[in-house]
């Protein structure tokens, strides 16, 4: 059973015995995450849960995995206001949190590691399995089902309308699938990636030529607006003489 099926939960608590860095690790990340599904208390949840099972069989601590993965996007909330990248700002305040839940100090600099490596956009390689384990966990959150309701969700939030969130399906989505690099993730992105690309081109060809529609619209509303503008300066400009 994966997780997302009912095995997340159990996952977790079977490590947790033991462990009571961890009990009060999920219950910190519970408190800081916002409770969304995108980049929120869900993501996290699912992206940790999911590198647990792609080190399944191999040689790699799952300390360092569960850290991780409960705190890549930590810093993601400050993101915008900041101008930081959030994976930065993950691994600055990471240590800190670590250390107050009484994690292995020796283990901190792994954590930093993953987390730095786990963004598409900072660009930097996984160098352990560990970090390759948050990195394609992340890249698969962002395809199937799952990735499909995040690409719809934060193209909403960040204005982009279908246009703008096809263009992200090609500009990134698209590109995870050869990103990856654990076998157990290559193998689940092959189905996650069928429906992904199945969808994308239903929605680009559902929505045609939407965007040159609306750009003639809008052209039609500004020459108007232009006509009006102009019609009363003219009329200002006539009242003005005309009480000289």
């Amino acid at each position: 059973m994966g997780p997302g099926r009912g095995g997340c939960r159990g996952l977790l608590e079977s490590l947790a015995e033991g462990r009571e860095w961890l009990r009060r690790l999920l219950a910190v990340t519970a408190a800081m995450y916002p409770p969304d599904d995108v980049h929120g208390l869900g993501h996290v949840l699912r992206v940790t849960c999911l590198a647990l099972k792609l080190v399944e069989g191999l040689e790699a601590d799952v300390d360092v995995v569960v850290a991780a993965g409960l705190l890549h996007d930590i810093g993601r909330v400050s993101e915008d206001w900041s101008g930081i990248h959030h994976a930065v700002l993950s691994a600055i305040i990471a240590p800190w949190l670590l250390r107050s839940v009484g994690f292995p100090e020796e283990k901190i600099s792994r954590v930093v590691e993953a987390i730095l490596s786990h963004s598409f956009s900072l660009g930097f390689k996984p160098g352990s399995v560990e970090a390759a384990a948050i990195s394609d966990a992340d890249k698969l959150d962002a395809i199937g089902a799952v990735g499909i309701y995040r690409a719809a969700a934060e193209g909403f939030r960040r204005r982009r309308g279908i246009k703008g969130t096809i263009r992200h399906y090609y500009e990134k989505l698209a590109r995870l699938r050869d990103m990856l690099i654990l076998p157990a993730a290559r193998r689940i992105a092959e189905e996650r990636t069928r429906l992904l690309d199945e969808f994308f081109k239903e929605l680009e060809l559902e929505a045609g030529d939407e965007d040159v529609v609306v750009d003639w619209v809008l052209g039609m509303v500004r020459s108007a607006g232009a006509h009006i503008i102009a019609g009363a300066q003219r009329r200002s400009t006539s009242s003005t003489h005309g009480g000289c």
